[in-house]
């Protein structure tokens, strides 16, 4: 009877063969062009859409959803964590941060019942600390991997309240009812880094007060050093430990003068804020589509269209902005492939968290099954987050 139970649960639980979660199947999303999109989900408090356009020769932005139990034994907290990871440089880091990331969180979150903000900082200081060892490891056979880098989103919603850590120029922004007048209002919750927000100018200035080449106009856009937009992220090592800015790193990534302390930075800006009743979604997406809509006009196109493929809605939003700013039409621009397109916008990723106010205060709320989602590539598959693990193996995409 056992036997029987046991190979019941691996029929369920068990991860499938690779083969099975490849771009366009139903289960992981679909792939039309340099789009991919999961349209419709379920996530432990309410439902979600998810889309990422490709731009980039190689796709530099990667994201996830992992839904269930947020502890690696399956009785810690309950919820949902999101990451939007917006590479630079090469796709390296971002891919380091979606294989890595959330599984640092859980095992931290393992200790405690609830979800705390120094598991979050400690997950963040882990992926940075193992990137760092992939550099040290590649240094000499591949030293330009020094220079990547990525954007850090992540969002925690977890026994009704939410949790937002921000490394670079990625946002989240929180679609609220107003009581009196049903109008959704736009409220940013993510803290930007990007040397062309005058406050991180400042910033970088009070902790760099002898250097005044620490942020740099260049070309009309204000830089790190000349080199980089933002001033925090996951690696770009380059800019982080001294023995990694020199030979035989390319020579336009390398200082002139010696690096006293490091540059950039790789702790998160922090919220914490309980959810409320007139909280309707959440808008999750890289710098890609805020370069072409607003706040408000992206809360505004989602509350007044189906949620059913609102992700690949943004996204079809802000490449109709980007034609319209070169003078083509849209359907010129989707016929520009890979590589050359990212003359016209960058990659980007949309990720939209409905909530469900019936769902978010719910700790152990079982109303769907645990998930992970990979945006973009092999990416679907029955999750780690599954009470069973250990038990019958686990469900990594």
């Amino acid at each position: 009877m056992l036997s029987a139970f046991m190979n019941f649960l691996r029929a369920c639980f068990l991860p499938r063969s690779s083969e099975q979660y490849v771009r366009g199947s139903d289960s992981g999303g679909r792939q039309d062009g340099l789009l991919w999109y999961k349209d419709l989900g379920e996530h432990q408090s309410g439902e979600f859409s998810m889309a990422v356009v490709q731009a980039n020769t190689l796709l530099e932005d990667h994201s996830q959803i992992e839904s269930g139990s947020l502890s690696l034994n399956g009785f810690g907290p309950y919820g949902t964590f999101v990451g939007v990871y917006d590479g630079h440089g090469g796709p390296e880091t971002a891919r380091f941060v979606a294989e890595n990331l959330f599984h640092h969180f859980r095992r931290f979150a393992s200790e405690h019942d609830t979800v705390t903000v120094d598991d979050i900082r400690k997950a963040y200081q882990a992926t940075e600390e193992g990137f760092l060892s992939v550099v040290t490891k590649q240094w000499q056979t591949k030293p330009q991997i020094a220079a990547v880098g990525s954007c850090c989103l992540t969002g925690i919603i977890s026994e009704g309240t939410l949790y937002i850590a921000n490394l670079g120029d990625s946002r989240a922004v929180l679609g609220r009812a107003v009581k009196a007048t049903g109008e959704v209002l736009a409220i940013q919750l993510s803290a930007e880094h990007n040397a062309s927000i005058e406050s991180v100018r400042q910033e970088l200035h009070s902790m760099h007060p002898d250097d005044s080449q620490i942020v740099v106009l260049k070309h009309n856009v204000w830089r790190v050093k000349g080199l980089i937009q933002v001033s925090r992220s996951i690696g770009d090592v380059y800019l982080k430990k001294a023995e990694f800015n020199r030979e035989p790193l390319y020579a336009k990534f390398r200082l002139r003068e010696p690096m006293k302390r490091p540059i950039l930075s790789a702790e998160p800006s922090m919220v914490v804020q309980p959810l409320q009743m007139l909280d309707r979604f959440i808008i999750f997406a890289s710098d890609g589509l805020w370069e072409h809509i607003s706040n408000q006009e992206a809360v505004d196109i989602v509350q007044r269209h189906p949620r059913n493929g609102i992700a690949r809605r943004l996204i079809k939003a802000a490449l109709l902005e980007a034609a319209k700013k070169r003078e083509m039409r849209y359907s010129d621009l989707k016929k520009i492939d890979r590589g050359v397109r990212r003359h016209f916008h960058d990659d980007i990723t949309v990720v939209v968290m409905f909530l469900d106010p019936d769902l978010i205060g719910h700790a152990t709320s079982q109303r769907c099954p645990a998930i992970s989602v990979r945006g973009g590539g092999i990416n679907v598959a029955p999750s780690t987050l599954s009470p069973f693990n250990g038990l019958v193996g686990n469900g990594t995409a």
